[in-house]
């Protein structure tokens, strides 16, 4: 399929074809876990300082694939990278999480906010061309973004949030403002991603982190109805090749039926999901439609011995069930991952344990 892919077993796994493992990647899989990282970050000077320099976000993408044989890279960056181009003024205090300078609370506010002139994202863009080169064809490139209501309560609250009072309750109170904000953020992520494809992202990721913090009836309005309006802008194809999309939303297990009615290949679950309920829901039969998924493990399990890492990764392979091995035709496909991003305190040899696992186990499914 993928002829300049030395591994396409990512890609394959995204359109439901067969492979001959079950791949895998993880959500911040370049992070302060690794020394490697710190390292560069250190010489960068700060969080944004590596993002926005294309050797460094090239480097610190490949750390991880150097380390472990994974199945996937992702661009280095931040889900905030486009609000702060809509001019709120991003920044990251050591250990205290990203702070907007402008918030967006208010008709005036609102009414000021566009779609970014997509120039002011260069960085992004670069960094994405610049890893597909030094990738070199070992495994695809993933892009992403964070998802209109993501961003959304980022803008609203001025940063990160325990209750989203001012989000939600500028949600309720004004939902004309809401759906305003939402509408431009749909506009803006779907560009956005169109960019990251036509600088050689292989597949893209809508992160919607904070849809599960949402009442029943209220996501599917905020969240799930502008995660479709990206989808309905973002290509399908470059170069001949399919782009696949992802969508995660954290704590939309729930919903998992509503999600598969959005036009993306594959669903990211976190852990409170179970992987055999939801292939039964939405992973579809053998030569019929379906919804690839892709998780999700608990992050926390990084932190017991390898030998439990191995256990529970095993346990998750097998939630999932035997994936189908016809070459000939699509069916249900499971790529392994993280409920949520891994935490920067797990030992590095931990994650060596679990690729392991997945990969060795996953193979065996395949024979027996």
């Amino acid at each position: 399929m993928h002829t300049s892919l030395k591994n396409d077993q990512f890609l394959r796994a995204c359109l439901r074809q067969s492979t001959e493992h079950t791949p895998m990647w993880l959500m911040r899989q370049a992070g302060r876990y690794l020394p490697e990282y710190c390292a560069t970050r250190a010489k960068a000077g700060s969080f944004m300082g590596l993002a926005t320099n294309t050797d460094f976000a090239t480097e610190v993408t490949l750390q991880p694939l150097d380390r472990y044989p994974l199945d996937a890279a992702i661009l280095f960056s931040d889900i905030l990278t486009v609000p702060d181009a809509m001019g709120l003024g991003l920044s990251f205090t050591q250990g205290e999480g990203p702070k907007f300078e402008k918030v967006v609370r208010d008709d005036a506010a609102v009414a000021a906010l566009q779609v970014p002139d997509m120039n002011r994202l260069r960085y992004v863009f670069d960094a994405v061309a610049s890893i597909r080169k030094a990738l070199n064809g070992r495994v695809p490139l993933i892009g992403f973004s964070g998802s209109p209501w993501t961003l959304a309560c980022y803008m609203v609250e001025g940063g990160g949030s325990d209750d989203y009072r001012r989000v939600k309750g500028l949600m309720y109170s004004r939902p004309d403002l809401m759906h305003r904000i939402l509408e431009v953020n749909a506009l803006s992520v779907a560009a956005y991603l169109n960019e990251q494809i036509k600088a050689g992202a292989q597949a893209v990721m809508i992160f919607d982190s904070w849809g599960g913090v949402l009442a029943d009836g209220a996501f599917q309005q905020f969240s799930l109805a502008y995660t479709a309006k990206v989808l309905a802008h973002v290509q399908t194809h470059h170069e001949g090749q399919q782009i696949p999309r992802i969508v995660f939303t954290k704590g939309g297990g729930l919903w998992l039926q509503e999600m598969n009615a959005l036009d993306c290949e594959v669903l990211g679950l976190d852990w409170t999901a179970n992987l055999g309920h939801a292939r039964a829901l939405v992973g579809g039969q053998v030569g019929g439609p379906g919804k690839a998924l892709q998780g999700n493990i608990d992050p926390n399990v990084l932190f017991a011995p390898p030998e439990q890492i191995a256990n529970e990764a095993r346990r998750v392979l097998e939630s999932f069930g035997p994936p189908h091995t016809d070459p000939h035709t699509t069916g249900p496909t499971h790529i392994f991952n993280l409920g949520h991003g891994i935490s920067q305190f797990t030992p590095p040899e931990h994650v060596a344990a679990l690729v392991e696992a997945v990969h060795s186990h996953s193979r065996q499914m395949r024979r027996s």
